[in-house]
């Protein structure tokens, strides 16, 4: 028998598809009870993210009766359409969508997922982590989620404060804690924590059985987030994960409004991605338009939804609630 004669069925059992669409049902109705309204945003776009862990999806797309090709490029997150919209004063949106990201498949991972994004001109990041626990016990029946600051975690895991101590520190922790590593092993600062995130911290996280909001990130990490000082006078990114027995979920931010510091953000991103001998992405001049015309005060969050749906219908596998691989 070939592999397509045993590959053809649905990787999702018929039930668990039912369920899903219900979650989704339910999803919509927490945010039509809110005031959030749902928005659709292209999925092709001729400019894509340029932080140097994500690997975007490109094609060509050749006019009728022309021989010249324009890059395109699937999106990896809806977010920098749907930011046009608020710069335009859409209010609060949200939406339900395809995202593409190249390279990734696995257990937790796959080339195409369905992301949940929402922004709230109304909300602080305090406010909006209320309302994804909220949406994550009225609609999915996960317990309240509890809170720690990155720097709480590691010195409570590493005895490490990573604000004040030296990178050699840093590295010095990894090398001691994680055994195998190689001995010539280089990165960055942020390398280095990730590494010790991903290898000692989030596997003691799934072992505490308890969602858990991390907050208050390394400036270096601010991504497209604001940065803010905190109670102790530290730099900080204001922005938070979300994390279900171990589980990386979802990405918050209190919005950056600077266009002249994003831009220099994603130059920065750029500058990275050739020294790791990867292509340089063109810019979004669209969104930076915008965030010149004014980008309103807000915080949003993406969420995986299938990585959430298999957490609440205790599934091993994001291709358990998916129809069909990829």
């Amino acid at each position: 028998m070939s592999a397509i004669e045993n590959n053809w069925q649905p990787t999702a059992e018929i039930d668990t598809l039912k369920k899903r669409a219900q979650y989704l049902a339910d999803v919509r109705l927490f945010f039509a009870e809110r005031d959030v309204w749902e928005v659709e945003t292209p999925i092709l776009s001729q400019a894509a993210p340029t932080a140097p862990y994500l690997d975007s999806f490109s094609t060509d797309y050749i006019p009728i009766g022309t021989q010249t090709k324009q890059t395109h490029y699937l999106q990896t997150s809806p977010e920098f359409a749907m930011k046009r919209l608020l710069a335009v004063g859409s209010g609060s949106i949200y939406q339900i969508a395809r995202v593409f990201r190249n390279g990734e498949q696995g257990k937790l991972h796959s080339p195409e997922f369905t992301m949940l994004e929402w922004y709230r001109p109304e909300l602080s990041l305090n406010q909006l982590i209320d309302e994804v626990n909220s949406l994550l016990q009225q609609v999915f029946g996960f317990k309240p989620v509890c809170r720690l600051s990155y720097r709480g975690i590691f010195e409570f895991y590493l005895k490490l404060n990573v604000f004040s101590c030296s990178d050699e520190a840093i590295k010095h922790c990894a090398q001691q804690h994680i055994t195998g590593l190689p001995e010539d092993l280089e990165t960055d600062r942020d390398g280095w924590l990730e590494i010790l995130m991903s290898y000692i911290i989030e596997p003691r996280l799934a072992a505490m059985n308890l969602p858990l909001f991390i907050y208050d990130f390394p400036a270096s990490q601010a991504q497209l987030a604001k940065i803010k000082t905190d109670c102790d006078g530290y730099q900080v990114a204001d922005r938070f994960e979300l994390y279900i027995n171990g589980v990386e979920l979802a990405n918050g931010y209190s919005e950056l409004q600077d266009a002249n510091e994003l831009r220099q953000r994603f130059e920065h991103d750029n500058q990275q991605r050739t020294k790791q001998n990867k292509p340089i992405m063109p810019l979004d001049e669209n969104l930076l338009a915008a965030m010149k015309h004014g980008l309103p005060e807000c915080s949003g969050v993406a969420l995986g939804l299938d990585r959430l749906i298999m957490l609440a219908l205790d599934k091993q596998a994001i291709n358990q609630v998916q129809s069909f691989n990829c």
